[in-house]
C-alpha cells in the first residue's frame, strides 16, 4: 500500500513480485523493448523535424514517451484519459502543418474509433497512430488485450495499416508514414523485446504496400506478420530436419496487401 501511495504512476499495474513489496519482477530482453525503441525513435525524429509533436492519452510511461517529453516539453501533449480528444486534437494540429504522432494502447484506441473516422481518416490527415500493446499482453489482462486492432482499422478508408517485425522496421516505418505519406498511417507492435534495434542505425523508406520475403523456400510459404516473422523463421527452420522448405514473407503491410506478391505467392504453391 505505501509503495502504491508513494508512487502511483509505477504501481498503477504491476507484475509479480516474489513476496516483496517493493520489488518486481522483469524477464531478461536481449533488446530493448518495442516501447523503449519508440521512445528513442520519436526523439530521434523530434531533433530532426520540429514540425512533429507526440500525443498521448495518459499512457507517457507505458508507450516510452517519458524521454521525448523530458527533451521536447513544448512538443508533447498528455491530454489524459481521453483518447477521442487525442485524436481530434491530433487531426487539428494535422490541419495546420503539423506532423503529429499519436501513441496509445491498442485496446483504448477503440474508444476514440469514431474520431479516427470522421475527424482524421475522412479528412484524409497525415496523423500517425502507432499502437502499443498490439495482440495479447499477458499480466496487462484482459482489458488491455490489443485483439481487434487489425478487424477494426482495415475498413478505415484512407488508413494505412502496417506491423514492424523489430525496431529497425519501427524505425523504417515511422520514417517512411512521415516522409512517404500525406494521408492517415497505424503502426501496431506488441509488448515485447523489439528483437533487433541499431540505436545508430539509419531509416530506409519503405515502398507503401510492399512486402518483403526474409527466407526463401519452394514447399511451403509462410505469410507472417509484424512480430510473428521471427517465430515463422523459426518454424522454417525446424521443418528443415524433415526436408520440408519454407518460404517466409514479412507482411509488414496490413492494409493495403501486396496484391502484386500475393498474386506470385499464389502462382507458386
Amino acid at each position: 500500500m505505501h509503495s502504491a501511495e508513494s508512487d502511483p504512476v509505477t504501481f498503477h499495474g504491476v507484475s509479480p513480485n516474489n513476496g516483496d513489496d517493493n520489488k518486481r519482477t522483469k524477464g531478461k530482453a536481449t533488446a530493448p523493448s518495442f516501447q523503449n525503441t519508440f521512445g528513442e525513435i520519436v526523439c530521434e525524429i523530434g531533433r530532426s523535424r520540429d514540425d512533429t509533436v507526440c500525443i498521448t492519452a495518459a499512457m507517457k510511461e507505458g508507450t516510452g514517451l517519458v524521454p521525448y517529453s523530458t527533451e521536447f516539453p513544448n512538443r508533447f501533449f498528455d491530454v489524459g484519459i481521453a483518447e477521442g480528444h487525442a485524436v481530434t486534437f491530433a487531426a487539428g494540429m494535422a490541419m495546420q502543418g503539423m506532423r503529429p504522432i499519436v501513441a496509445i494502447y491498442s485496446t483504448f484506441l477503440q474508444r476514440a474509433y469514431d474520431h479516427i473516422i470522421h475527424d482524421v481518416a475522412l479528412q484524409n490527415l497525415p496523423v500517425i497512430f502507432c499502437l502499443d500493446r498490439a495482440g495479447l499482453v499477458g499480466e496487462d489482462g484482459a482489458t488491455h488485450h490489443g485483439a481487434l486492432d487489425i478487424a477494426y482499422s482495415r475498413c478505415i478508408p484512407n488508413l494505412v495499416v502496417s506491423a514492424p517485425k523489430d525496431g529497425n522496421e519501427l524505425r523504417n516505418l515511422i520514417y517512411s508514414a512521415l516522409n512517404q505519406v500525406k494521408s492517415p498511417f497505424m503502426i501496431r507492435y506488441p509488448k515485447s523485446s523489439s528483437f533487433k534495434f541499431d540505436k545508430n542505425g539509419q531509416a530506409d523508406l519503405i515502398p507503401i504496400g510492399n512486402w518483403k520475403k526474409v527466407a526463401t523456400g519452394k514447399d511451403v510459404a509462410i505469410l507472417a506478420v509484424g512480430s510473428m516473422v521471427k517465430p515463422a523463421l523459426e518454424a522454417a527452420n525446424a521443418l528443415v530436419k524433415d526436408k520440408i522448405s519454407c518460404e517466409v514473407i514479412n507482411c509488414r503491410f496490413i492494409q493495403p496487401l501486396d496484391e502484386k506478391y500475393l498474386k506470385y505467392i499464389f502462382d507458386r504453391f
